[in-house]
């Protein structure tokens, strides 16, 4: 299965930047890593009527690759955002087999 980490900003203070390579390395070396980034400015639009604000408390991903939710809340130990104190929101990626 496939989830995402979606990194927000709401620390009081930054994680250490530091320690994304370590983490991130981590996951690679078990197979698990299937992508990230941070999350810059963005706009929304809708074709009929007002869109949606613009989700500015996302500040990046991650895409990784875990058995179930469980497995993939285990692989928050080590995640800058989530160590330093701060939320990671975790969405499955559903797929069409």
């Amino acid at each position: 299965m496939d989830f995402l980490f979606l990194m927000h900003g709401d620390l009081t203070s930054p994680e250490d930047a530091e320690a994304w390579g370590p983490y991130l390395a981590g996951l690679r070396a078990r197979g698990l890593f299937d992508g990230g980034s941070g999350v810059g400015q963005g706009v929304c639009r809708r074709r009929n009527g007002d869109p949606a604000a613009v989700s500015s408390h996302i500040t990046g991903y991650i895409r990784v690759r875990a058995n179930d939710l469980d497995q993939a809340v285990e692989l928050l130990a080590g995640n800058p955002v989530y160590e330093a104190g701060g939320t990671v929101e975790i969405r499955e990626l559903p797929r069409d087999d």
